[in-house]
């Protein structure tokens, strides 16, 4: 029978209530308290271990703890960056991810530090990453464009949208499948364009590679949208690490590949054809026949090349690569040694050395003059591997160009001819209308030499290491032979009347003369450029006489009116000198400049000793004493330490600070920089340019489109690319030169916003510019540049002729159709623009 007194029915079973341990809340606690303390006595490293066990311990604290623990590990990790422990780095950030999964701010930064390392592919995904989380925060939407212009380079726009050169290699293809070539490889895929262009020909197999992870990942979504999914396989690997049958079954009759740049061998084509003939492709044609009609042969598109070179004056090229001045700022130059880009190919093997830069000639600022007709400078037959493995062996091959007009050497400039085919070929020639540029050869190893008209120029023309090298060795004239690298450049004094340089110059022989090396120091390109302009340092001594004067007169005003014994605040006169810190990025002359006005101790921020000696040397020959002069770095433990006293009882009289990238943006974190520095400043110093003012000026320009999105509503070569790859369209166009842009103006140039350095309260965050539009047309982009004021006369522009720095331009991705008197322009602090 049934229990006559069952036992009630319970519903939910009640929580349990978590037991307190007060072992474990005792350790955090006490963990916090640490964690604190450390973090007071900067003690970053233990504070962010005590940090991650309350975090663990008791996720409660997340909120509260937050900011701290955020300040706690970027310095942790600027330490750890600072002493090269990077791997230790990394995994303080993945620890700190595990426990803020979607913080931005953690992202960002660990993207920072990605981006800094060089993993370019795992910066852009956290970037993207805190976008997701915070769509409007500003540094992570510009680091995320920043470093697209890496990943998805401008050149795959100009290509996609060069109908002529897609159609050319579509009908390549074409060609080689109608005629046997079944199984098709698409080596450097990019897009994956020319796999898909295989394909739809009707090659029964295609496969592509692709090393970069973010090309691969684009190729993929481009070939499944495009219905290939599954027909065309797609690799992410170097071609050179693919194995048959490991990555593709079995080889393939046609190779088609496209990893050529302005001096054609520059991206690798030569060993991974090598690589291709004896691994993937089928052997060669042997037989009068083409092919047959299965084919049992292998071949490459592209066929072959022939390059092609001219000895070229260039002034802009010339200022970009080698000292032109001998005097910068008020300082001879005298003992300056030897100063030149790292573009050279001069025999003695060097890593750092990159043979040949890249130019489009056709927009270089003040053009150029052709000094000899073009010559072929070199044929290849990419079908021919025993012509591929003898490439790099070569002998040295001397050429002998006739001088056709009068003119200073500056370059060699080079182009080709790629011969898809027997009737397909595409240049990329200097008067063509291409999505290629031109590979530039400068000339170091003469000052100012002038070839004239009926002089034979001697060229030598080898491979080795599989690029293409020229070098100019010697000039014929009337017989006698002059090698250019033991030229004196005649617009050099003969004498320096400075015996104190005399000498510097005297000890700088000496020791290379013993060491039979040359004094020869490497500088960026920009930073040769930057000592080139004239203006600049011109305008940077002017405005520092005139500080240094104004201080200087204060300081005995003061002296003068001081009657009695006091104790004022500490100020840099008590020693008798003005304190000068220069931060510019890179190679910088104008700590020197300051150190010239007298009574001035100048703080440099340049790291590499080879620099470092070269200021030392100049300083010497200029009359500047050891003790004016030093190297801030060489007492910091990092970067991050340079805005900081020069002594505990002194503070700056100056600071110099570098505001515009070369490219023509402003530097990130500028304004916090400069925030920091005016509370380093003595009474009466000034912060190094005073105000930033940034102009613009409306454009139609087909050329800023085409350079920056896939244009236009058809797909290209009836595929649908546009839409994956203008996901890593950039709003702003950078490294610009304006002078040479083709464009219709819409507009006067007109002030869009100005940054005060110096005057904290006088900053805004946004503005709106009413600009008149003096033409109508189709508004597609803002070229804008800046006027730095060093104080309120003096100023310096970046748009001037010889200005090492560039410009940029807002591209709109909507053009505007502008019928309107005027336009309003919403402009903010970061200079985005709508």
């Amino acid at each position: 029978m049934p229990n006559a007194s069952p036992r009630p029915k319970h519903g939910r079973r009640t929580r349990r209530r978590r037991r307190v341990d007060p072992a474990r809340n005792e350790l955090v606690s006490s963990s916090l308290e640490s964690a604190q303390q450390c973090l007071f006595n900067q003690d970053y490293g233990t504070a962010f271990v005590h940090y991650l066990l309350v975090l663990n311990l008791a996720p409660i604290f997340k909120d509260f703890a937050k900011d701290a623990f955020r300040f706690t590990l970027f310095k942790w990790a600027e330490e750890l960056d600072s002493v090269g422990r990077i791997q230790d780095l990394f995994d303080c950030y993945e620890q700190a991810l595990e426990l803020f999964p979607n913080d931005e701010v953690i992202l960002n930064s660990m993207g920072e530090h990605l981006f800094r390392m060089g993993f370019r592919d795992e910066a852009a995904g956290h970037f993207h990453k805190a976008l997701k989380v915070r769509p409007d925060y500003p540094e992570a939407r510009e680091n995320f464009y920043r470093v697209a212009n890496w990943l998805v380079e401008r050149w795959h726009f100009l290509m996609l949208n060069d109908h002529g050169r897609n159609l050319k290699y579509q009908q390549a293809i074409q060609k080689a499948v109608h005629n046997g070539c079944n199984s098709v490889l698409d080596i450097g895929t990019g897009t994956g364009i020319l796999g898909m262009c295989a394909k739809k020909a009707g090659a029964a197999e295609v496969y592509a590679c692709e090393l970069s992870k973010t090309m691969y990942e684009l190729a993929c979504e481009v070939v499944a949208a495009n219905g290939m999914d599954g027909r065309i396989k797609i690799l992410h690997k170097k071609s050179m690490e693919m194995e048959v049958p490991k990555d593709i079954p079995h080889r393939v009759s046609l190779v088609v590949t496209e990893t050529v740049d302005a001096g054609l061998f520059g991206e690798g084509i030569i060993e991974s054809l090598i690589h291709a003939w004896h691994n993937l492709l089928l052997p060669p044609q042997r037989g009068e026949n083409e092919f047959g009609q299965q084919s049992t042969t292998g071949r490459v598109i592209p066929a072959g090349a022939t390059v092609f070179g001219m000895a070229i004056e260039c002034l802009e090229i010339r200022r970009h690569h080698r000292l032109c001045e001998t005097e910068v700022g008020g300082l001879s130059m005298a003992t300056a040694g030897e100063l030149r880009s790292p573009v050279s190919c001069r025999s003695e093997p060097d890593d750092s050395m990159e043979p040949y830069t890249t130019e489009r000639l056709s927009r270089l600022p003040g053009g150029y003059k052709p000094l000899t007709e073009p010559f072929t400078a070199l044929n290849i037959d990419f079908n021919n591997v025993q012509e591929l493995e003898g490439l790099s062996s070569r002998e040295v091959r001397e050429m002998h160009l006739r001088v056709t007009q009068e003119g200073q050497l500056d370059a060699l400039a080079v182009w080709f001819q790629l011969h898809l085919d027997e009737e397909n070929s595409l240049s990329t020639g200097p008067q063509e209308d291409t999505c290629w540029e031109q590979a530039i050869y400068p000339i170091h190893s003469v000052k100012g030499f002038v070839l004239k008209a009926g002089d034979d120029l001697i060229v030598e023309v080898s491979c080795r290491d599989a690029y293409l090298r020229l070098c100019s060795v010697a000039v014929l004239r009337d017989g006698h032979k002059i090698h250019l690298d033991k030229c004196v450049d005649s617009q050099l004094p003969e004498s320096n009347p400075n015996p104190e340089a005399e000498l510097c110059t005297a000890l700088a022989s000496l020791q290379t003369a013993q060491s039979q090396t040359r004094d020869v120091c490497v500088l960026e390109c920009s930073e040769v450029a930057l000592l080139n302009n004239g203006d600049y340092h011109r305008s940077f001594a002017r405005a520092l006489a005139k500080l240094i004067s104004q201080l200087k007169i204060k300081c005995q005003n003061q002296e003068r009116g001081s009657s009695f014994p006091s104790d004022p605040a500490p100020s840099s006169h008590s020693s008798g000198l003005l304190y000068v810190l220069d931060v510019s990025e890179g190679f910088s002359l104008l700590s020197l400049i300051a150190a010239s006005q007298g009574h001035v101790k100048a703080y440099s921020s340049v790291e590499k000793r080879k620099q470092q000696e070269v200021l030392k040397r100049l300083a010497c020959s200029n009359g500047i004493s050891e003790q004016q002069l030093e190297f801030w770095l060489n007492h910091t433990e990092d970067e991050q330490g340079m805005l900081q006293r020069p002594s505990r009882e002194k503070l700056w009289s100056a600071i110099i600070l570098d505001c515009v990238e070369t490219c023509g943006l402003v530097r990130q974190k500028l304004m916090e920089k400069a925030s920091l520095a005016r509370c380093l400043l003595e009474e009466g110093g000034r912060i190094y340019p005073q105000k930033i003012v940034v102009f613009g000026t409306l454009v139609e320009s087909d050329t800023l489109l085409l350079e920056s999105a896939v244009q236009g509503q058809e797909p290209t070569l009836g595929f649908n690319i546009a839409p994956f790859i203008n996901q890593f369209t950039v709003p702003v166009h950078v490294f610009l030169d304006f002078s040479t842009l083709q464009c219709r103006h819409l507009s006067e140039p007109v002030e869009l916003f100005v940054l005060y350095l110096m005057e904290a309260n006088a900053n805004y965050t946004n503005r709106e510019v009413k600009v008149q539009a003096m033409s109508s047309g189709r508004l597609t982009a803002v070229p804008f540049w800046y006027d730095i004021y060093l104080d309120e006369e003096i100023s310096v522009s970046t748009l001037s002729q010889n200005s090492h720095w560039k410009q940029a331009a807002v591209v709109l991705q909507q053009p505007l159709e502008s019928k309107r008197p005027s336009i309003l322009l919403y402009v903010q602090d970061d200079l985005s623009m709508h």
